[in-house]
């Protein structure tokens, strides 16, 4: 028998299918591709995506399970990063004329670092695609019975088909939409959640009663203190977002799209003002369902109480009316859908405009980079399936996968010397930039293989790829010299 969940989730798909198709009438050149002219509200949605993924939706509510409302600190320190981008350098960003962040890079340190921070930014956006298409096809396996497999194709068809009909245009007009489903459907989940827990009243004293118990009570847990998830991780967020939001190329290449500089500042204001709450309302839901969980009645299809928070929102959208259900687990589907397409468009757009168009075929025609383009965000998408579908059940591996958002911030460290100090060199930032993308996956390798991080848990991989980027980037820019270029590259 066909769910009504199944119902709103096929129905919301073949919306964002023909949305996507319908914007492809403006991607006429491979500027408007990459994304050209863009107002606030079209840069605000296509930037937003970014931020709202999977983890701010899933993973926030399993802190929100685990810790409170301290997990939102997850979306708000990314709303903190933005605000940071827009207050110190998207002026700056926009003036310099170029749709990525490695040919921002390129003003500074030459092209040979462009190639380098191109090669090494891709794959972050791939790492985090990756992480996108897992937790989708989880839903679909955990939620509605599909084999894992099955939905992640289906999804990457789904998200692919409309990226490359539109590009910019595409992920700008979906996203309209799935930022509306998102904040909806969580807002809508909140008041019916809170129903099946007697109200709000209800909801605080069972959270009281959460804290009563011996666990809460031996480990100091306290679900309304911003600060139960513990200040190291609230302050590795913060750091890694105020720096990852200036070398984010998903979230920031519709700012270097905008139609003008004060378009661009103005959209990462309010971008940043939407990022932020969404975290607060996701742990929320995590806490409604620990307090049902408490209770014994956060019961899956099985009949079982669920005590994983893992599993907090999935079970809890199931114990929920139906259509209720289907809109909320349609408002997960749109926060990846919304953060996937910009990811691979991110991805292909650097690798055809730092290393085809700036080095391998400076002189192709437009029609030409455009087919390169698509090609190149097409296989972004297909990477990510693969990958999500090989590595699935290689939790190390993944957890190696996420020291992607430390090297992402980690290069920004990179850039502002690049910016302010005159002695920068190129060579120096090429080995830099490679020295800490080494660390950053060592650093995690070490925490996944022992349980500890090298030096202290405190020290997380983003202090390590932010110190390393620092230190060797001024090491080696002072032992080649200012004017030692990196190795000239072939063309």
């Amino acid at each position: 028998m066909i769910s009504v969940q199944l119902v709103i989730i096929v129905i919301y798909f073949i919306l964002t299918v023909l949305i996507g198709v319908y914007s492809g009438k403006k991607a006429k050149s491979s500027d408007s591709f990459h994304g050209a002219e863009m107002g606030i509200a079209a840069i605000v949605c296509a930037s937003a995506g970014e931020w709202l993924g999977g983890t701010a939706t899933t993973g926030v509510s399993e802190y929100g399970f685990s810790y409170g409302l301290s997990g939102s600190w997850y979306t708000i320190a990314n709303g903190i990063g933005v605000m940071f981008l827009a207050l110190l350098f998207a002026k700056l960003y926009r003036s310099l004329n170029s749709v990525t962040v490695p040919g921002i890079i390129e003003k500074f340190f030459g092209v040979n670092a462009r190639a380098v921070s191109s090669v090494l930014l891709t794959i972050v956006m791939l790492a985090v695609g990756l992480s996108q298409m897992i937790a989708a096809g989880k839903l679909g396996e955990s939620l509605m019975g599909f084999d894992f497999s099955a939905t992640v194709i289906v999804f990457a068809i789904i998200f692919i088909v409309y990226t490359l009909a539109g590009g910019m245009n595409a992920v700008a007009s979906t996203n309209r939409m799935h930022l509306l489903v998102m904040y909806g459907g969580v807002i809508l989940a909140i008041i019916f959640a809170l129903a099946k827990v007697g109200g709000w009243g209800g909801f605080t004293q069972g959270i009281a009663a959460v804290e009563a118990a011996p666990e809460a009570m031996r480990d100091g847990t306290k679900y309304f203190n911003m600060f139960t998830i513990g200040m190291p991780r609230v302050s590795s967020w913060i750091i890694a977002s105020l720096l990852g939001a200036c070398t984010a190329q998903a979230g920031i290449q519709p700012v270097l799209a905008a139609k003008d500089v004060p378009t661009a500042k103005v959209a990462c204001v309010i971008t940043a003002l939407v990022t932020a709450p969404f975290g607060v309302f996701t742990a929320m839901l995590g806490m409604v369902a620990k307090v049902m969980s408490h209770n014994g009645a956060l019961l899956n299809t099985a009949g079982v109480n669920v005590t994983d928070g893992k599993l907090a929102l999935p079970t809890l959208m199931m114990n929920l009316p139906n259509i209720v259900g289907g809109l909320v687990l349609a408002s997960i589907l749109a926060a990846i859908l919304s953060t996937i397409s910009p990811i691979i468009l991110a991805a292909g757009t650097m690798v055809t405009k730092d290393l085809y168009q700036r080095i391998w075929r400076p002189a192709a025609s437009d029609a030409k980079v455009l087919r390169v383009s698509r090609l190149t965000t097409a296989l972004s998408g297909v990477v990510c399936a693969i990958a999500a579908i090989a590595l699935v059940d290689a939790s190390k591996v993944l957890d190696i996968v996420y020291s992607a958002y430390s090297l992402r911030g980690a290069l920004f460290v990179v850039v502002l010397l690049g910016i302010y100090w005159k002695g920068a060199s190129e060579k120096g930032a090429c080995w830099s930039m490679l020295l800490t993308g080494a660390v950053a996956v060592v650093w995690v390798v070490i925490k996944t293989s022992t349980g500890h991080y090298p030096i202290s848990d405190a020290f997380t991989d983003t202090y390590a790829a932010v110190l390393t980027a620092l230190i060797s980037t001024v090491a080696l820019s002072l032992i080649f010299g200012k004017n030692a270029a990196a190795a000239p590259l072939k063309k």
